[in-house]
């Protein structure tokens, strides 16, 4: 491409196209042009000086310079206020989640339970013991008052008896055989029959509902008064079976009173046996 062709394009009209952007180039430069003298001129209005003048002669006079205005003021700029200085950072405290101050809570409120639990427990047994303990010494001391009384009623019988023997020695004279070696008064063996009779009265007596195997025999030494008057009474040898041996000592108890042999005496002393079959 040639000089003389760039310079006969550069003549040549431009196509229509570019007068759209034209347009918009020109009003953006007045648009910025009339902005710049808004802002450089000092839009101020004020009403002219006149000017008066006297003539007191035909001369001509040179008329006093122009009022020059004050320059404006210039206006004090305000004062640049600094930023105050940006507050200490702080850490944030590490908030712990409620549900974990709950948890903990709870596991503490639990192991207080426990303790409080444990150390009742713990004098429930204590108290428990003191108490199992007083029972104990309460059985021990009942027992032993009991064995004393019992002690005491045997040697009190006993006495009766001797005594009640040495009266009715001393009523009548002895009446053994002349080979005798006996100290009693006279002979207290009752009959062959007598024992028969003992057990006819007694027997209704006896209270014993249980059932029981075979046919035990429990053995009972019986002291009476010369009347019949039961005095005393004890187990010689037990049936092994307890309920039986406790209901024929009740039977001889509600009897009271035994009958007279056939001599018309009641011995002092004499075994007899019981069954419950017989």
């Amino acid at each position: 491409m040639t000089a003389a062709t760039l310079t006969r394009d550069a003549l040549i009209p431009r196509n229509p196209d570019g007068l759209g952007r034209g347009l918009g180039l020109a009003l953006l430069v007045h648009s910025l042009l009339l902005v710049a003298l808004a802002f450089s001129v000092n839009w101020r209005s004020s009403n002219p000086a006149g000017v008066e003048a006297e003539l007191w002669a035909a001369v001509p006079q040179i008329a006093a310079p122009r009022a020059v205005e004050p320059e404006p003021t210039p206006q004090p700029q305000p004062k640049k206020v600094e930023p105050p200085p940006p507050p200490p950072k702080v850490e944030p405290v590490q908030k712990v989640p409620d549900a974990q101050i709950a948890i903990e809570k709870a596991k503490r409120e639990e192991e207080k339970r426990k303790e409080e639990a444990k150390r009742e427990e713990q004098q429930r047994q204590k108290d428990e013991a003191l108490r199992k303990q007083a029972e104990l010494d309460k059985k021990k001391k009942e027992a032993a008052e009991q064995q004393k009384r019992a002690v005491a009623e045997a040697a009190a019988a006993e006495k009766r008896r001797e005594d009640q023997l040495k009266r009715l020695a001393g009523i009548a004279g002895a009446t053994g055989e002349p080979n005798s070696t006996g100290t009693a008064a006279r002979t207290a063996g009752p009959s062959a029959s007598y024992a028969g009779r003992i057990k006819a009265r007694i027997l209704p007596n006896i209270t014993f509902p249980d059932s029981v195997s075979g046919n035990p025999q429990a053995t009972v030494e019986v002291r009476a008064g010369p009347d019949g008057t039961i005095i005393g009474r004890k187990l010689l040898r037990s049936s092994g079976v307890p309920s039986w041996d406790e209901a024929v000592l009740r039977a001889i108890d509600k009897t009271e009173v035994l009958p007279r042999d056939t001599d018309g005496r009641v011995p002092s002393s004499f075994e007899i046996s019981f069954r419950p079959h017989e």
